[in-house]
């Protein structure tokens, strides 16, 4: 556990209005399965929205749609590469939401035991 997670976890007092509103904004994105399998190929490297399209099974508007919705809620980065725009996530804690996430689908799939 990082040391910013054990003041949350052990903090008496409840987050404040404007933090608890943003993380669910966050897991309302994350809560479409396109946007999760998009973001999961944005944490293994960069890419731009053909490739994404390509590797979700989606149309290239759509998969846009999904990925300006993700970059307003602050989740996704995007960057120039010449005339492409090229999406990747932001942050390692972003990174680290997505592996906790799909960890506890495993175990719950797989039946395998949580760590403590």
């Amino acid at each position: 556990m990082y040391a910013h997670d054990e003041r949350l976890v052990h903090a008496h007092r409840l987050p404040d209005a404007e933090r608890v509103d943003t993380a669910v904004e966050s897991f309302r994105m994350l809560a479409d399965p396109t946007r999760l399998r998009i973001m999961w190929l944005l944490c293994e490297a960069e890419h731009d929205v053909t490739d994404l399209a390509a590797a979700v099974g989606s149309a290239r508007p759509a998969v846009s749609q999904h990925l300006a919705k993700l970059r307003l809620a602050g989740l996704v980065r995007v960057r120039r590469d010449g005339r492409r725009a090229v999406y990747g996530v932001r942050g390692g804690h972003v990174r680290r939401l997505l592996v906790e996430a799909l960890g506890a689908a495993d175990h719950r799939v797989t039946g395998a035991p949580d760590h403590p």
